[in-house]
């Protein structure tokens, strides 16, 4: 069964960096894809960015873009994402997914995922 723990999370200023790690166990980790999303208060959950299981393709959202970052170790079963000039609109909460492929974490809500972890953005 798939596991996935989320780490990372915080209270931070607008402006300001987190770096988020997700860690899975249960499957055989460099074959996936891996992505984050986040559930804003009140809002649904999104598909915030993707990563292939070689690193070679991503998808990442707009509004994200040129701030955030995703990584992977695949000798760590790890998932990074860095979130640099944080804004208010990128609070709530963190969770990652692995699927079959990019395309797949794009579009598909996933089933799996991990308890979260939150990010809260003060202006």
């Amino acid at each position: 069964q798939v596991q996935l723990v989320e780490s990372g999370g915080g209270s931070v200023q607008a402006g300001d960096s987190l770096s988020l790690s997700c860690t899975a166990s249960g499957i055989t980790f460099p074959r996936y894809a891996l992505g984050w999303f986040r559930r804003a208060p009140g809002k649904a959950r999104e598909f915030v960015v993707a990563i292939s299981w070689d690193g070679g393709t991503t998808s990442i959202i707009d509004s994200v873009k040129g701030r955030f970052a995703i990584s992977r170790g695949n000798a760590k079963n790890t998932v990074y994402l860095q979130m640099n000039s944080l804004k208010p609109e990128d609070t709530g909460v963190y969770y990652c997914a692995a699927a079959a492929n990019v395309g797949y974490l794009a579009t598909i809500p996933p089933k799996n995922l991990g308890q979260g972890t939150q990010v809260t953005v003060s202006s």
